[in-house]
Order: structure tokens, then C-alpha cells, then sequence
């Protein structure tokens, strides 16, 4: 069974867990589970609609890839409960605008019904992070629902075997830990796949090992695992 993180539990370790990840392009790693979606988000401004949605899981990295774009677009990033009061006319203004979390919308249907509108005449780009499709997200607004049922959408899947073991290595590395593959491999097996979980995982056991001035090891990543599943072997 893999293993999910429950900061509370290491935070009474006196253990801060830095759950939010750098979002630069050298740190994002492509692998089969996101390819369609970095293929499209590098095929803009050729998108087949001034409209893409980016949907995945939590820890998929679609709001990385959001950011990445919004890098190349020159994009503002809001969330898609701040839309509800935002100044919807000055923003389509703008080349092009990222919502992430647009399914938690909250209040803000009516605004967003009204940006795509604005976005298609004035030839904005808009891309939208979710965790599910547009069906799934409780929306009381007919129109808007259908808008956004045409929009071209492109999901990213749970990591894979090689883009888990890739982040973590590259996680690793970045602390300048020399850990060997098999820990890797143990961990990734462990772990929940998620990015988000690899990233406050090694940032617990960098942490561990440099309080206890131990290296890096399968029995130290095991005892912290322990700590969240008890069926780990």
C-alpha cells in the first residue's frame, strides 16, 4: 500500500514539510503520463481554441505546467475562486489569463461565462487547471457547462514508474544527497504518486538525516514510512 504524507503527524517532530513545489521549466519532467499535456501547452499560441483545459489529480502537475505557460504567454495566474471578483473586462484585455483550480469556481460562474465570451472576441488566451471535467463540477449555468464541454481539454495522469523515480532522483540531487537507486526504488514503491508527496518526502527524510548525521538510507526511509503505514515492508 502506498504511503500518503500526514504533515501534522512529522510536524510534531518539529518538521516542516515545504509542500509547495519550484515551478520553473528545468524543473518539470515529462514522462508518458503528462506528454499530451506539455505538447500542448508547447504548441501554443497554435491551439485549435483560444480555450484548453488542464486536468489532473492533485500532484499530477498541472499547475506547474500552468505556470510554465503563463511564462510563455505572459499570462496573470489567478484562482478560479478569485475570478468572482475580478474585474472581468480588464482582464480580457489582457493576452492571455491561467485559471487554476477553476473547478472550485465558488461564486464566480457568472464571471467566467463572461471572460469566455470576451476571450473569443478579443483573441485571448485562457487555459483552466481541474482536477475533474466540467461535468463534474457542480456548475449551475447551462451555457457555461456547454462552453466549456467544446473547449479542447487534455488530462495528466497519477506519475508513472519512470517520471517518480526521475523526480525523485532529480529532488535528491538538488539537496546534494548521494542516495542509491534501490532507496529510490523503495520509496517510490512506498509513496502515494503524487509530485507533490515525492517533494515533502524528501524534504522530511533530508531533514532527518541531516538532524540525526546519518546518510540517506532504506531503513531510515522505511522507519519515516512506518509512521504512515504500517504495511510497509
Amino acid at each position: 500500500m502506498a504511503a500518503a504524507l500526514r504533515p501534522s503527524r512529522w510536524q510534531q517532530l518539529g518538521l516542516e514539510l515545504p509542500l509547495k513545489p519550484q515551478f520553473s521549466r528545468d524543473d518539470f519532467l515529462a514522462s508518458e503520463s503528462n506528454a499530451d499535456a506539455v505538447r500542448m501547452i508547447e504548441a501554443w499560441p497554435g491551439w485549435p481554441d483560444p480555450v484548453l483545459l488542464l486536468v489532473g489529480g492533485p500532484g499530477t502537475g498541472k499547475s506547474h505546467l500552468a505556470t510554465i505557460w503563463a511564462g510563455q504567454a505572459g499570462a496573470e495566474i489567478m484562482s478560479g475562486e478569485a475570478l468572482a471578483t475580478a474585474d472581468v473586462a480588464a482582464l480580457a484585455k489582457k493576452p492571455a489569463l491561467a485559471i487554476d483550480a477553476a473547478d472550485a469556481l465558488g461564486a464566480a460562474e457568472a464571471p467566467l461565462f463572461h471572460l469566455l465570451n470576451l476571450a473569443r472576441q478579443e483573441k485571448m488566451s485562457v487555459l483552466l487547471t481541474a482536477r475533474c471535467r466540467p461535468d463534474h463540477w457542480g456548475l449551475k449555468t447551462p451555457d457555461l457547462l456547454s462552453r466549456l464541454r467544446l473547449a479542447p481539454s487534455v488530462e495528466l495522469g497519477a506519475p508513472d514508474d519512470a517520471l517518480l523515480h526521475a523526480v525523485l532522483g532529480k529532488l535528491f540531487r538538488d539537496r546534494q544527497l548521494l542516495v542509491e537507486p534501490a532507496v529510490v526504488d523503495f520509496i517510490a514503491l512506498h509513496i502515494d504518486r503524487s509530485l507533490d508527496v515525492a517533494r515533502a518526502f524528501v524534504a522530511l527524510i533530508d531533514r532527518v538525516a541531516l538532524a540525526r548525521g546519518v546518510a540517506v538510507t532504506r531503513a531510515l526511509a522505511r522507519e519515516l514510512l512506518l509512521d504512515v503505514d504500517d504495511d510497509v515492508e
